[in-house]
């Protein structure tokens, strides 16, 4: 195993146990203490841990996001079910833009099952991939400054490319979203890319699972105004409802009365 593969284990664990113990991961991995205090250094120098006496720590901070490969497989019945509902949503022969979540991953598969001679425009890496064998379809990379965290394009050619195209739907997640400052990333490179996508649809589709709902991030996109669809996992709050009928925002999610056009 890759020291890489091994300490995005462990971050996974320390994700969901918020503790680990040096000696029983050393026994698990079959390598020294020592090679595992140097991965738990490293997840501490990236903010991900504090290590404390024989082992660390989870760093519960929202502001700090988990690498795209752990993202990924979280909630994943969740994605799912939202990636289904999305593809219902868009008809064949359309022009999409994807963003770079996990959640547009689950939603690019999902299309790949059941439309055809699609045009997706996406600075995805993970997209790219999960569609590099489409038969009658015409994927286009927006091309930037790779992200390895967040296995996306960014910067000024990845805005530009965005910006010079004009799509019937935008399908895209975000990190927190908020009921006073409406949906947020962690980051403003980010941010910035989802509001030139925002800008470059006729349709925003926002697809963004339960646990994001009642958050906040550093960098905000924007509000509720700028999105027209958004899809969850489950019902959103009594709250949230009314506040999607102000901005004239349908909520869609499995098993609601809204599933289809």
């Amino acid at each position: 195993m890759l020291a890489l593969e091994r300490r995005n284990e462990i971050l996974e664990k320390l994700q969901i146990e918020k503790r680990v113990v040096v000696s029983e991961l050393s026994q698990h991995y079959n390598v020294s203490e020592e090679t595992i205090r140097r991965d738990l250094d490293k997840l501490e120098k990236e903010g991900y841990a504090t290590k404390s006496y024989g082992g660390a720590v989870f760093n519960d901070n929202m502001s700090i996001d988990m690498p795209f490969n752990i993202r990924k497989n979280q909630n994943v019945q969740g994605k799912q079910e939202i990636a289904e509902i999305a593809a219902s949503l868009v008809e064949d022969g359309e022009h999409i833009i994807l963003d770079a979540s996990s959640t547009a991953v689950f939603v690019a598969k999902a299309l790949k099952e059941t439309k055809r001679r699609l045009t997706v425009i996406t600075n995805s890496v993970e997209v790219l991939l999960a569609l590099a064998d489409t038969q009658d379809w015409e994927i286009i990379s927006t091309g930037g400054v790779m992200d390895e965290r967040y296995l996306t394009f960014l910067g000024p050619d990845a805005a530009d490319s965005i910006r010079s195209h004009y799509a019937d739907k935008v399908l895209f997640s975000c990190k927190a979203i908020s009921l006073e400052r409406g949906f947020m990333e962690s980051k403003d490179a980010l941010a910035g890319i989802k509001k030139k996508m925002l800008s470059s649809g006729k349709t925003r589709i926002l697809v963004a699972d339960s646990s994001k709902f009642d958050r906040d991030a550093f960098s905000v996109v924007s509000g509720m105004q700028d999105v027209d669809i958004v899809v969850t996992d489950e019902r959103p709050s009594d709250e949230w409802m009314r506040h999607f009928d102000r901005n004239q925002v349908r909520c869609i999610y499995p098993g609601c009365d809204q599933m289809f056009w």
